[in-house]
């Protein structure tokens, strides 16, 4: 029988080889480059329909985190968190291992957001001449802010405000186009048809605002808000 006699060179190359063998491609280490990526582009598709231009940047992994290679990683975000400013993403490896690891990230948000032009008493319906426009990183102002003149105008100031102030959704208020208890004209649309009936709100409601109607035969139908006592129902 023939011996075969292991060196120390020998062993010092089996050793190597054993080092080597989690970088491969089933059982190597998670990229962390790669992984700060996928965070980053998570938060765009997340931020999409934020206006303005949004901008993401996730901090950068430790890299002594040593993350077995992941076929199946799935992304959250906190419950009840913003998406913009400073926020931190979990992401969770499903397969061949479980790990969840947290990604710190800034999200910039750059847009424009409106202003008084000058001061607004109590009560003062808004009008396009009681707005400007600022334009900074909505992450650096307080929620709520508009950022369409639309959205303010025909709203009344709640509490009297000074020229500069930056227009938050708390300091105005929608005023009701239709009041409780009120009738109303129900505008039924659909394609090719209309068909209108009369009824009662049951509630409140300003421009656009969804509101409940009790119709003749005693059905609650649910239905938009409009100038006028107006209810509109689209199918």
């Amino acid at each position: 029988m023939k011996r075969v006699y292991i060196t120390g060179r020998m062993i010092a190359l089996l050793i190597a080889c054993l080092w080597v063998l989690p970088t491969s491609a089933n059982g190597g280490h998670q990229d962390l480059t790669q992984l700060r990526q996928q965070v980053e582009q998570f938060l765009l598709s997340q931020s999409a329909s934020l206006p303005g231009k949004v901008s993401v940047s996730a901090m950068a992994i430790d890299s002594r985190l040593k993350l077995a290679g992941c076929d199946n990683l799935q992304m959250s975000l906190p419950t009840g968190s913003r998406i913009w400013g400073r926020t931190s993403v979990g992401v969770r490896c499903n397969a061949p291992q479980v790990w969840t690891v947290y990604v710190q990230a800034n999200v910039q948000v750059m847009a424009e957001y409106l202003i008084a032009a000058g001061p607004l008493t109590q009560g003062h319906i808004i009008t396009e001449q009681d707005l400007i426009k600022g334009q900074g990183d909505l992450a650096k102002l307080p929620p709520g802010v508009f950022t369409d003149i639309s959205q303010a105008v025909g709203r009344a100031v709640y509490v009297p405000l000074s020229a500069g102030t930056v227009l938050r959704q708390e300091m105005l208020r929608v005023l009701p186009v239709v009041q409780q208890g009120q009738k109303v004209v129900l505008n039924t649309i659909g394609d090719g048809f209309k068909v209108s009936a009369e009824g009662t709100a049951l509630s409140n409601a300003g421009e656009g605002q969804r509101v409940k109607v009790k119709v003749g035969n005693g059905q609650v139908v649910s239905g938009l808000a409009r100038q006028g006592g107006l209810i509109e129902v689209i199918f």
